[in-house]
């Protein structure tokens, strides 16, 4: 009702509105002190309600007056000021309340209360403010407002001086009378509101113009400026005083209290209006009476006023503790001069507008370091609206630069703003000040120019402020001036400090910077009153016959110990001698003109002397340094002449060796499989790697100390097809063959650091040992679970949960006549037959009373197939155990059971992690778009290459029968054998993981075989067999309903489509009724060769990674003849066809074979379950791209389990789309025995436990890991400025961000959302503590 304009004045002008809401709650606030000023109760949580009720009865002022009247009426102005006169009430009760006198002797016993003032002051401050903007909107409004504040100033310093002794104060020939206080010892309040808003609208009268026109009915000649500047004077002294560390007993109520008067909350009518009644004092003052009141109050008159001052720390030998007060004491009363001097951008003090203000604001900002939006928008005050207006000028003085994959949008200052910055900008911290010198005093050097910082050009003063330039040029600034200068002279034992003279020189370039402006601006009158010039160019009167500011800066120009002020030193003599220049030239005096040049050229000469010498002395030194470094080469290599010659013969052999084995010299085509495949010489088989934790070096050998890498292992659904199958049984369930959908499976990765086995062990018992402490001590969640094997990478933290055995390429030799395919197979089935009847008559024999019937059938063995052979193991004990380790590992979290290592289901989980991985990481590289060899990291390479070598060893560490057995179950889905039962279809096996366990677990059975057959043609027909088997399988299922035109082809791919097309009307002859007729070969043929390039990608990388051979270059790169390459390397024909009809008649009846087994009959009927080939990769979910989408789609989102009620927490999850109800007891469920929240049940059924989800009232990405583990992320919803804004506080309009998404989208491709969350949570340990079951 309120903000309502027309009703807003009726209620003022009829209902005296204002008056009854100030006079209400004044009357609330009762408790005074005997000076009637606010007195505040303790800020317990029951005061702070009662007094936040009080303070929504002063927010209805703000309503009232959030809109100015734009025209008067007679009767609206008697309301407003009568208002006004309230307004005054209420702010005399404020000021001077909560006064503080500095502790002595002993601390402070209890912290005095002081928030509810400052909640008070930051209530008032846009009311003060928009009391202003209405006084300002009428002149004789303005004029009233101004003389009643200041009979309620008047009044409130009425007898101001009782007391207080006077005193008078004399120095350099002049004399001011005032009163003797000293701060450090009297009552002082940082609450000033009466003072303050006098200082406002002192200003408005200035920037009205109602100053000057109509100057008879202001009370200036009532003023007293000694009345007006003392309070604001104290207040800034305690902040000098604080800041020197006086008040240090008094606690932290006070620092906070100072922090809050400079803040940009509070600072508008805090801070900055006591600079404006200084700079209003002083302006009515004369500046020497001025700055001497002001070092009285700083309590430095004694230091500045003696005749010998600017020898005073020669002879005097004060307490070191008193000459570093009095050093702070004296750089920050230097600085309230500049900025007295210097701080022009308020509107009525300079010739400013209220956008220069802002302008000014940004730009020394962004002088400090380029900015987001938020960040400037929360170091800029707001107004009533919460508006800053950085808007309408950011453009001019700011480029945007848009945010990349990480980070935020930044403002980047423009060059050419670079000049408004000022050094002492007084809204600069400490902190802010250091930063922003450093960083300029970088570009400057960046783009090659003098790193000195000069004071800016200012502007004008408004004419009620005009006189304090001159303050400049006074005789006392002058004299103090000079005595730091004099102190500068000697290397500061503590007497002077490097801040203290870098402000001296700062306004002694404010001096020279005022004059140069004064001579443009009066340049056709060629008179002007400022000649900073002249006063710093005379010297002291007698008796001391001082030298003069110029002279001792010409002295200290050159002073060693003044190495880092000389730029300035320097710009500040070449300014003097330009407008010396300048003032003879105007004078028309040619003569002396050369006088001020050759001074300018003589600093210059001497600069570049100094330089030069300079630059020969270090090119000397360096020199020096390398013959030094030479004869020292030469000598060693003199005593270790043997040492030399020796490793240049070892050198000799191995390049010789790998000459010999490369394969320009024996094969033209690098082979990764079979008998022709590349075979490693022995200097490329051996490996040295050094272990992170004793940095010693080992070499990897099979009877060595075993190395280890730290690796992670997890359950992962990142490539299923299917994620609505239920979960297994863990104790029933067999994982023999991988189903097609790949469901679920087992992803290990490593962050590629090498340790010894005995320092991992050593590392990880002293982690158990230190988490148990814990545990005892705190009692706290960390970011890994010790009790399920988690431990921290030593080295990068890496979260990890295992640790994989480093092993040897292992020497292979190969007899020059193999077997055929025919051949082989015949005896490997011979062999399987021999294995099959050995493992039936052990099972019999151990089973009791149980007669003996098969003996009759059992088939001989092949010859040179030994079945009671037991094989020698390779691998020393440590290797041994470490095998054992990670297969056990891989086996306890593939299938979430307790470790066993006799369970024969741990190779088989150990072959299945190893196929996963491999075919993530090819899927990896096709998305984004890099070549199969040569892209992949360090740390995948490491990690594939020892994950592949120890699949080929793990059968090492288990039964080797179960091994065998294994092999034969897998060998049966290929070559149907009526003895193996339960052997699932062609459809229903993942061939690259049926390929990858083929391979593995044959070298248990070939270890039998002392025949002289070669391992590396059982993998290659294992290659050749399997491919078929997946071209079948993709013929099967992965056919197009729909064919589009058939296109021509040449004459190179015709051969392809004839075959293609009879193998696919074979099968249709087989499976009559479940295959429909197609007549395009060339549809076919595309089909097949899309549908396996993901299995022959994936196989390239294991046989490169097993056998150790190069990749052809043709596969580095992402080019056409990628498919050609592929095939030769894994010794496949082009044609992959060939390999059926090389062999038909074999082909043929394990086709018949395959094609009769039921269950593809039943899976082609129920096609909606048949996985297509190539499997596409899958995609987190697309979102909507503006995010008010998903704010609509969750508000109509209900709780499924509270019968309609709206979610307060609505979650999305990004793999598969779900919309859940998170963090609400309504939805909670029960998960292995203990109540978990909707996201954490959901992530074990759609994720295997790694869970992505958006908070959409949030905007928030959450990621979850198994129940204790979890993070937020940066969501990818971005503003107009590239920033994020988690929890909906600014309320800009987001849109999704694609890169942001796609990173996203990588991490959960990639695995490593756990990883993430493990570093965040090692980062920001409040993490830990959430308990991320219940989200």
């Amino acid at each position: 009702m309120f903000t309502v304009p027309s009703l807003a004045r009726m209620l003022i002008t009829e209902e005296n509105l204002m008056t009854t809401i100030i006079r209400t709650f004044v009357d609330h606030l009762r408790h005074r002190d005997l000076q009637g000023r606010f007195q505040f109760e303790r800020y317990t949580a029951q005061q702070a309600f009662k007094f936040r009720r009080v303070q929504s009865l002063i927010g209805d002022l703000k309503y009232v007056l959030i809109s100015r009247p734009t025209e008067w009426g007679d009767q609206l102005r008697e309301k407003y000021l009568e208002g006004f006169d309230a307004f005054l009430e209420l702010l005399k009760c404020m000021q001077g309340m909560d006064p503080v006198v500095r502790q002595v002797g002993q601390h402070i016993e209890m912290e005095p209360e002081w928030e509810a003032a400052f909640t008070l002051q930051m209530k008032l401050t846009h009311i003060i403010s928009m009391m202003q903007e209405w006084c300002a909107s009428d002149e004789r409004v303005l004029i009233e407002a101004y003389k009643k504040c200041l009979i309620a100033l008047t009044h409130c310093h009425s007898g101001f001086t009782d007391g207080e002794q006077p005193i008078t104060l004399s120095m350099c020939g002049h004399s001011v009378d005032t009163i003797r206080y000293c701060v450090s010892q009297e009552k002082v309040s940082i609450h000033l509101p009466v003072s303050r808003l006098l200082a406002g609208l002192h200003a408005l009268l200035s920037k009205t113009e109602a100053a000057y026109r109509f100057p008879e009915q202001l009370p200036m000649s009532e003023l007293s400026p000694p009345m007006l500047i003392e309070h604001p004077l104290r207040c800034l002294v305690l902040c000098a005083q604080v800041h020197a560390g006086m008040w240090r007993r008094n606690g932290f109520s006070l620092v906070n209290q100072i922090y809050y008067y400079h803040n940009v909350k509070c600072r508008v009518e805090m801070f900055d209006k006591d600079l404006i009644m200084l700079q209003a004092g002083a302006s009515m003052m004369d500046p020497n009476h001025f700055l001497m009141i002001v070092l009285s109050r700083f309590e430095l008159y004694h230091i500045f006023s003696s005749a010998d001052c600017r020898k005073r720390y020669g002879r005097e030998n004060a307490n070191k503790d008193v000459v570093q007060q009095n050093n702070t004491l004296i750089e920050e009363m230097l600085h309230l001069v500049i900025m007295i001097v210097g701080e022009r951008y308020t509107a009525g003090v300079g010739q400013v507008e209220s956008s220069d203000e802002i302008r000014r604001e940004i730009v020394h900002q962004l002088c400090i370091r380029p900015m987001a939006h938020s960040e400037l928008v929360k170091a800029l005050p707001e107004n009533e609206n919460k508006e800053t207006g950085m808007e309408r000028v950011i453009d001019s003085v700011a480029l945007f630069k848009k945010p990349g994959v990480t980070g935020r949008g930044l403002y980047k200052l423009r060059p050419e703003c670079a000049k408004m910055f000022n050094l002492y900008f007084h809204h600069y911290s400490r902190a802010d000040q250091s930063k922003a010198e450093e960083a300029q005093r970088k570009i400057k050097r960046q783009n090659g120019e003098d790193s000195v910082l000069p004071p800016p050009v200012l502007p004008r003063f408004c004419p009620l402020f005009a006189s304090l330039v001159n303050m400049l040029q006074c005789d006392v600034l002058l004299g103090i001036l000079g005595a730091v200068l004099q102190w500068a002279m000697e290397p500061s034992g503590g007497h002077w400090s490097e801040s203290m003279l870098q402000r001296v020189l700062h306004l002694i370039g404010m001096g020279l910077v005022e004059e140069q402006q004064h001579l443009i601006s009066s340049a056709e009158d060629n008179e002007t009153n400022f000649n900073f010039t002249l006063k710093i160019s005379r010297p002291g009167e007698a008796p001391a016959n001082n030298p003069s500011i110029l002279a001792l800066l010409e002295t200290l120009q050159n002073a060693p110990h003044l190495e880092v002020h000389k730029d300035m030193i320097r710009w500040i003599l070449k300014t003097v001698a330009t407008i010396k220049t300048t003032r003879e030239c105007t004078a028309s005096a040619p003569p002396s003109d050369s006088s001020g040049h050759s001074q300018e050229e003589t600093v210059r000469d001497k600069d570049k002397a100094e330089r030069k010498r300079k630059a020969e002395m270090a090119r000397l030194r360096r020199e020096k340094i390398m013959a030094q470094m030479s004869e020292m080469q030469r000598h060693f290599i003199n005593e270790n002449k043997e040492l030399f010659q020796q490793s240049l013969d070892e050198l000799d052999p191995s390049t010789s060796s790998s000459l010999e084995h490369s394969p320009s010299s024996c094969d033209s085509v690098l082979v990764c499989v079979g008998p022709r495949r590349w075979r490693a010489g022995g200097s490329e088989r051996r490996q040295v790697v050094t272990c992170i934790l004793c940095q010693e070096e080992q070499e990897i050998r099979a009877d060595g100390k075993a190395m280890v890498l730290a690796a992670f292992v997890q359950r992962s659904t990142v490539m299923s097809k299917n994620r609505k199958r239920p979960p297994h049984n863990p104790d029933k369930y067999d994982p023999l063959f991988m189903h097609p959908d790949l469901s679920f499976g087992t992803h290990t990765g490593s962050c590629g650091h090498i340790m010894h086995s005995h320092c991992w062990q050593r590392y990880f018992e002293a982690v158990q040992a230190k988490e148990q402490r814990r545990q005892q001590r705190l009692r706290v969640h960390t970011s890994y679970d010790v009790e399920n094997g988690e431990f921290l990478c030593p080295l990068c933290e890496c979260l990890s949960n295992t640790v994989i055995p480093l092993l040897p390429l292992t020497k292979t030799s190969c007899s020059s006549e193999q077997p055929d395919l025919s051949q082989w197979l015949n005896i490997t089935s011979q062999q399987m037959k021999a294995l099959i009847s050995a493992h039936r008559k052990s099972k019999a024999n151990s089973a009791e009373g149980v007669d003996d019937t098969d003996g009759v059938n059992s088939s001989p063995p092949p010859d040179g197939f030994k079945l009671d052979h037991t094989p020698n193991n390779p691998y020393s004990s440590t290797i041994k155990e470490m095998l054992t380790t990670f297969g056990t590992a891989t086996y306890k979290v593939g299938l979430k059971v307790h470790p066993n290592e006799q369970d024969p289901r741990v190779p088989i989980m150990c072959w299945g992690s190893c196929a996963y991985t491999i075919q993530s990481i090819e899927r990896l590289l096709v998305d984004e778009e890099k070549p199969l060899f040569g892209s992949l990291p360090c740390r995948q390479d490491d990690c594939l290459s020892s994950l592949t070598r120890f699949g080929s060893a793990c059968w090492t560490a288990s039964s080797h029968s179960t091994v065998q057995n294994h092999f034969i179950r897998l060998l049966a889905a290929l070559v149907p054998d009526p003895r193996v039962e339960n052997t699932p279809c062609i459809l229903d096996i993942d061939m690259f993981h049926l390929l990858v366990s083929l391979v593995l677990s044959y070298p248990a059975v070939h270890c039998l075989d002392s025949s002289g057959l070669s391992e590396d043609t059982a993998q290659l027909h294992f290659l050749h067999l399997v491919t078929v088997a997946h071209i079948v399988q993709i013929l099967l299922t992965s056919v197009p309903e729909e064919m589009r035109m058939e296109q021509e082809s040449g004459g190179a791919e015709r051969e392809e489509e004839e075959r293609v097309c009879m193998l696919y009307n074979t099968l249709r002859t087989h499976l009559s009724s479940g295959l429909r007729e197609v007549s395009s070969g060339w549809h076919l043929w595309h089909c097949v060769k899309a549908g396996i390039l993901p299995y022959l990608r994936a196989t390239a990388l294991f046989f490169h990674y097993l056998n150790g051979a190069p990749a052809p270059p043709e596969i580095h790169a992402l080019g056409v003849g990628e498919w050609e390459a592929l095939c030769g390397y894994l010794c496949l024909p082009s044609n992959l066809l060939q390999l059926y009809y090389s062999n038909q008649e074999l082909m043929e009846t394990l086709l018949q074979g395959w094609c009769s087994h039921p269950g593809v009959l039943q899976g082609l009927q129920s096609s909606s379950a048949l996985i297509r080939f190539p499997r596409e990769s899958n995609h987190l979910i697309e979102l909507p791209c503006d995010y008010s989408a998903l704010i609509n789609q969750a508000s109509s989102f209900t709780c499924p389990k509270s019968g309609g009620d709206k979610s307060r927490a609505p979650t999305l999850c990004l793999v598969c789309g779900s919309m859940l109800c998170s963090q609400s007891y309504c939805c909670q469920t029960e998960l292995e025995g203990e109540d978990v929240g909707a996201c954490t049940a959901h992530t074990f059924a759609c994720g295997a436990g790694v869970g992505i989800f958006l908070r959409v009232r949030e905007s928030q990405v959450l990621f979850l890991a198994g129940k204790t583990k979890g993070c937020f992320y940066a969501p990818p919803y971005l503003d107009d400025y590239g920033e994020t804004d988690q929890g909906l506080r600014r309320g800009n309009p987001l849109h999704l961000c694609q890169e942001r998404y796609r990173k996203i989208q990588k991490l959960w491709r990639q695995h490593s959302i756990t990883e993430e969350i493990g570093h965040a949570q090692e980062a920001n340990q409040t993490l830990v503590g959430i308990d991320w079951q219940h989200l």
